[in-house]
């Protein structure tokens, strides 16, 4: 991507971020980069062009994160690579995640909303854990929910800081609805906590690939299986096991 291309996503971010997607035109994108709107249009055909450039590195390293923290291993360590690499994400990407909130409209739209959508489900998935209990669900997307408004909310603390203050936030929260981690709360640093944790490893699923892990895409037949089973109430963690494969993997499925 070219420079010029370069400085027009930057000026987009911030006019969506301070006026909202619908009030900033591309005659404002295009004053505020210095540039005609004539050689805006040869950059970016459309506004929801360069929204679309603007969102997609978000929700792919969001995607990305969620799929390593998946192949973490046991339950425990799951959680907290997925709790920590969601919010690393939202604080690289904080000026995009403003803009999204600035104008509510866009969370609604397709394919930006199904992939929002997809990855907050994934998410509640791994921070709950094999636990499947209502309690244990309902405080997975209290968690889940939490971790991105204080990176809106508190746009003047330095990202170390107010990432180190959420990940103690869930922390405190999960450990009131967990008892083998009462008295945890007071760890320094919640990202340690794997290192400690003795719960049974997660089934895994059959190996394939090349390096014995899942594979990261379903076949014809497995895909139209995978729909089935989820229309008919299974849940995408059976369905992932029954087809070895990640609830990633099935999530992106059941998108397309």
């Amino acid at each position: 991507m070219s420079a010029t291309s370069q400085r027009i996503l930057a000026a987009s971010r911030a006019l969506f971020a301070e006026r909202g997607y619908r009030a900033s035109s591309m005659q404002a994108i295009a004053d505020q980069v210095g540039i005609t709107k004539a050689a805006l249009y040869y950059h970016f055909a459309s506004k929801d062009e360069i929204l679309r450039h603007l969102t997609l590195p978000l929700l792919d390293e969001l995607e990305s994160a969620l799929a390593e923290a998946e192949a973490g291993g046991d339950p425990e360590t799951v959680r907290w690579r997925a709790i920590e690499g969601y919010v690393d994400v939202y604080l690289r990407h904080r000026e995009t995640l403003v803009m999204l909130i600035r104008d509510m409209t866009l969370l609604v739209q397709a394919p930006v909303a199904d992939r929002f959508r997809a990855a907050i489900a994934l998410a509640n998935d791994l921070v709950c854990g094999p636990e499947r209990s209502l309690e244990g669900r309902v405080r997975a997307s209290q968690v889940v929910a939490g971790l991105g408004d204080p990176v809106v909310l508190f746009l003047d603390v330095p990202p170390e800081q107010l990432k180190r203050l959420i990940l103690d936030g869930a922390q405190a929260l999960l450990a009131r609805s967990d008892p083998a981690q009462e008295g945890a709360a007071n760890d320094p640093a919640p990202t340690s906590r794997p290192a400690g944790v003795t719960d049974s490893p997660r089934p895994r699923g059959r190996p394939r690939g090349r390096s014995g892990g899942r594979p990261t895409a379903l076949t014809e037949s497995e895909a139209r299986q995978a729909r089935e089973l989820y229309a008919a109430g299974r849940p995408v963690a059976e369905i992932a096991e029954r087809l070895g494969v990640s609830r990633a993997t099935v999530y992106r499925c059941l998108k397309t």
